[in-house]
């Protein structure tokens, strides 16, 4: 169990570490409670079975309480349910690539990104999850001991995406002569400029002709201003942080002004498409809640996919 009742440290540093219950890694298991929450309710958008037994291993007291009562009102299952249009657009991100011939997936900052157990690859597909040594294992060993197989070809690549993660990509068998399609989930907010521009670069270095990319975050910048005027006029919303949920998530993201859909076009990527939660949600038959509508126009959310056609 890894309980911890303190209060968390949210200040970023350019070589500032995590686990899964600390700073950035904390952020993982809070999307995984409220995938939970969105799965356990009506209409979802995606089902992740998995989800909710991360919080059960980690013992964290507000998110297992969370799960215990979880909140039924428009407000309060808002960031659940945009999470789950999230989750959705990544899935199915990946099986249109799979269904294209794509035997190779790479997830950056997997984090407790469950498609490796819960999509259905077709064989000969391998799965890289790029993170931290300590949030692979935490999620590996919560699923083997409850008798849960990966269905593609599992590959944990161990490292930080500050560092020289290519390497350790590569010496787990990734090809970069063959087509591969990559999801970068929810991880620009918490680079700064130069490190998103190195990650990008490092992509399109990597990527044959054919492969394929999607990029989203709910928000691309948390306004700690901003956030507390949504939770004044929805109480149910809790981003800021107070005493029972200390995770201030503005304190982890940075302002960015790298533009990724404009990037990608510059360096030879072509079939960039961009939508907003709202639109994915229209894409999905529904119409966004007027609260949906509202958080997205302060987390300004953006999903983008791309095909790489040269070299």
């Amino acid at each position: 169990m890894m309980a911890t009742s303190q209060p968390r440290k949210w200040a970023r540093t350019d070589d500032d570490e995590w686990d899964i219950v600390t700073g950035v890694g904390y952020t993982a298991l809070v999307v995984a409670a409220w995938r939970a929450i969105h799965a356990g309710g009506p209409r979802p958008f995606v089902r992740d079975e998995y989800a909710k037994r991360f919080i059960t291993a980690s013992g964290d007291p507000y998110l297992s309480g969370l799960l215990a009562s979880p909140p039924t009102s428009e407000d309060a299952t808002t960031l659940p349910r945009l999470y789950g249009v999230q989750t959705r657009f990544f899935d199915e991100f990946f099986g249109s690539a799979a269904a294209g011939g794509i035997r190779q997936a790479v997830i950056l900052a997997a984090g407790l990104d469950s498609r490796a157990y819960r999509l259905a690859w077709p064989d000969q597909t391998t799965v890289f999850e790029v993170d931290r040594a300590g949030v692979l294992e935490f999620k590996a060993r919560v699923l083997a001991q409850q008798g849960v197989e990966p269905t593609a070809r599992r590959k944990e690549v161990a490292a930080d995406l500050r560092e020289d993660w290519p390497s350790a990509l590569k010496a787990a068998g990734f090809d970069s002569e063959k087509p591969s399609a990559w999801s970068v989930e929810g991880l620009l907010p918490y680079l700064p400029d130069a490190a998103q521009d190195a990650l990008f670069s490092r992509i399109d270095h990597l990527c044959a002709a054919g492969s394929r990319l999607a990029v989203g975050a709910l928000g691309s910048h948390c306004s700690p201003g901003q956030l507390q005027g949504l939770e004044a006029s929805h109480p149910g919303i809790n981003l800021s942080g107070d005493s029972d949920f200390s995770a201030d998530f503005s304190a982890l993201t940075y302002d960015n002004s790298l533009k990724p859909a404009e990037w990608l076009a510059e360096h030879g990527w072509t079939a960039v498409t961009v939508s907003t939660s709202p639109e994915l949600q229209a894409s999905y038959g529904r119409t966004a809640a007027d609260v949906d509508v509202e958080v997205d126009r302060v987390l300004r959310s953006e999903y983008i996919t791309a095909t790489h056609d040269c070299r």
